[in-house]
Order: C-alpha cells, then sequence, then structure tokens
C-alpha cells in the first residue's frame, strides 16, 4: 500500500533514492580527487610566482650581498624604502656561474608594483644576474733598456 505526499515513497522508490545516494557519493568523491590533486605543490607556486614577476613586475635595480649554496641574499630600495631579501635559486642552479662568489655585487631584479617586497633576480625566463666584470691586476712594467 503507498500513500502520496510528502516524505512518504512509493513502491520502487527505495531503489531509485539508493541509486541517487550512491550517484551523490561517487561526484563528492571525484569533486575530493579533484581537489586534492589539482593542488599545487610549494615548488609550483615558487615557480608560479616566479614567472609571474618575469612577466609583470617592474625593474629594479639592486646589490647581491651574499650567495651561499644558491640561496641569493640582496638588497634594494623602492620608493624610499630599503628591502634586504633572499631567493632560493636552488631549482635555476644551471642558470648560476660555477663560482657564485663571482655574483657578489650590482644586479638587476624584478619587484611587484603591489607588494614590493615580492622580488626575484632570476627565474626560468629571465635574469638580472650581471657578468662577473674581470678583475685585471696591474702587471709590473718591464724595464726598457734604451741607449
Amino acid at each position: 500500500m503507498s500513500r502520496l505526499g510528502a516524505g512518504f515513497l512509493l513502491p520502487g522508490g527505495a531503489l531509485e533514492v539508493s541509486l541517487l545516494a550512491v550517484a551523490a557519493l561517487l561526484l563528492i568523491g571525484a569533486g575530493v580527487w579533484l581537489f586534492l590533486s589539482s593542488r599545487e605543490s610549494a615548488a609550483q607556486r615558487e615557480r608560479r610566482r616566479r614567472l609571474t614577476l618575469s612577466r609583470t613586475g617592474r625593474m629594479g635595480d639592486g646589490t647581491i650581498i651574499d650567495v651561499r649554496d644558491c640561496i641569493l641574499f640582496y638588497s634594494y630600495e623602492v620608493r624610499g624604502v630599503s628591502y634586504t631579501t633572499s631567493q632560493d635559486a636552488s631549482e635555476l642552479k644551471n642558470l648560476l656561474p660555477t663560482e657564485t662568489c663571482t655574483l657578489v655585487g650590482p644586479t638587476g631584479l624584478k619587484y611587484s608594483s603591489r607588494n614590493p617586497a615580492n622580488s626575484i633576480v632570476i627565474c626560468e625566463e629571465w635574469s638580472g644576474l650581471r657578468p662577473a666584470v674581470p678583475q685585471f691586476h696591474e702587471m709590473p712594467a718591464k724595464e726598457s733598456s734604451h741607449t
């Protein structure tokens, strides 16, 4: 015997409800899987940050003050505010010179106009690193023998 009205099921309705519940669980599971699998890793977020700054950042001048294990420590000034920060360039090691100590000195950089503390010195598409200027040592002049 079936009753019609809110909250009551017709005969055979239990099967439909079960199928809808299974479909809903499958959709929820697929949604959770897509959400979890689409999340970026820290390395992916850092790469995206570097590339965004490379494409949209403003250029400036700075000074690399130290290099340790592919971490570039540098300082710069934007609109009268001084910033000292670092960039981990270990993922870009192939773009760095073998003697990283030669990087100490003037450099170019790109920074976000909305957040000047967000800056880079190097990325996959751009580099503000300046080639090291060769240091010439003055050789003593040879004595000439004019007679």
